[in-house]
């Protein structure tokens, strides 16, 4: 059976955010597909990497680590949602990236491209929003320098199959419900098309099939 493994991050339990991690679940969870989802702020994760948690001689991977790793291990597809602030993920996500995702990886591991037992061969998905416009990020730089200093550096980095990220823009106070539904109308064709291509076998590729937007 497929897994996927929805990572959210956002400190309001009702936000858009929150409603599209829950659609995307529900949606895989009626094809057939496990899925687990780690809402970080509800979890209380905490995002500060330690000392010792540097991947190096004297590296000791903590408790809370070493059992989100237990409870995400071996999913196929690897789901983030998430606000951006000031263009750029949550301080919580980053931290769980430095902590959970790249738990024992060194730069070294990185340059490499060493296989990561979690994440090598897996695929990433990103869902995003953001209160303002894509045109106004396109001319700050801002989707270019995410989509490479993230989203495809993860993706290699990782040595990930694929990187897709979605993202709504304009995402405010006082949005319409109809505009909301139809949000999560495409979060909901999004989680389809990524059961049925997780399932073609081997050499299928998310992002070959569904350029990002």
């Amino acid at each position: 059976m497929p897994k996927h493994a929805v990572i959210l991050c956002h400190p309001e339990s009702d936000s858009f955010n929150a409603s599209v991690a829950k659609r995307y679940c529900d949606t895989v969870e009626k094809l057939g597909h496990e899925v687990v989802l780690r809402d970080l702020y509800r979890m209380g994760f905490d995002p500060v990497l330690k000392a010792e948690e540097q991947a190096q001689s004297t590296f000791v991977r903590a408790p809370d680590v070493a059992s989100e790793l237990h409870v995400i291990g071996g999913a196929d597809v690897f789901v983030l949602v998430y606000p951006l602030w000031f263009a750029m993920p949550p301080a919580m996500l980053k931290g769980y990236v430095d902590r959970v995702l790249g738990s024992g990886m060194s730069y070294h591991s990185v340059h490499d491209r060493e296989r990561n037992q979690l994440l090598t061969g897996k695929h990433l998905v990103s869902f995003t929003s953001s209160g303002l416009s894509t045109p106004w990020l396109g001319e700050q730089g801002a989707w270019v320098s995410l989509r490479n200093l993230f989203d495809h550096y993860l993706q290699r980095g990782f040595s990930m199959k694929s990187a897709e990220h979605i993202r709504f823009d304009s995402i405010g106070e006082g949005l319409k419900k109809r505009f909301v539904d139809e949000h999560l109308y495409g979060v909901e064709q999004a989680a389809r098309r990524i059961c049925s291509t997780i399932g073609d076998g081997p050499d299928t590729s998310l992002g070959a099939l569904a350029p990002s937007r």
